[in-house]
């Protein structure tokens, strides 16, 4: 299934912008300025974004390599309990994105013990002055501790392998940048849209559905290959 999971980590990182919103607006605010005003090259918020993206491929390799261990050891139980899992989170992170539980936080206040030990190295790459020192900037960004990644991360923890699980949060990872590159280049016209209550009711159901269709699926599989 692992086509469906990648599918659905691209589509959660594109619906989830109305979170990012929110969670990473004052840091693209930071990084959207230079200390005279100006705005950046665009290469400098692709740097950013590298570095961003780069830290979730980390995580989804440790993820993956994880939940190998039960693959390895031939676990099927765990396996599917793990896949089972990642589906429950993904409905859980929709219904949160469309505003109607706000149950994956336990996932960001669970991350803020790391954030504490990461914000004081992020903080002293700014003001950013090189595309290295973005680059690095950008993976720091990726420590943010973030419902919505965290959530995915799930997903490829049940992924079976350290290279599937880099795969899934690669593509989550792509589905995050129109929308946060959109925001370090058009923050003013994009963010008003974003909060709206519709948009952000119409995205969270759509990944709560992946969570839905994922579940299906595994139980039709469950009963027609016992």
């Amino acid at each position: 299934m692992i086509e469906f999971s990648l599918l659905a980590g691209l589509l959660a990182g594109l619906l989830g912008g109305v979170h990012c919103v929110g969670m990473c607006g004052g840091i693209v605010a930071a990084f959207s300025f230079r200390a005279d005003g100006t705005h950046p090259p665009f290469r400098m918020h692709l740097a950013y974004n590298l570095g961003r993206v780069s830290s979730y491929v980390l995580f989804g390799a440790l993820a993956g390599a994880l939940g190998a261990t039960f693959k390895l050891a031939d676990f099927m139980p765990v396996q599917l309990l793990l896949y089972a899992l990642a589906q429950v989170v993904m409905i859980l992170l929709g219904l949160y994105l469309a505003g109607f539980n706000r149950w994956v936080l336990v996932f960001e206040r669970a991350g803020g013990a790391v954030w504490r030990v990461v914000k004081p190295l992020f903080q002293k790459l700014l003001p950013v002055k090189s595309l290295p020192q973005a680059v690095l900037a950008g993976m720091a960004w990726g420590w943010l501790p973030c419902g919505l990644v965290y959530s995915v991360l799930v997903s490829a923890l049940a992924a079976g392998s350290a290279t599937s699980g880099a795969a899934l949060m690669l593509a989550f990872g792509l589905g995050t940048l129109p929308n946060l590159l959109g925001m370090g280049l058009f923050a003013r016209q994009i963010q008003p849209f974003m909060q709206r209550l519709w948009v952000r009711r119409a995205a969270g159901l759509m990944v709560a559905g992946f969570g839905v269709w994922g579940l299906l699926a595994l139980a039709y599989s469950t009963f027609t290959h016992p």
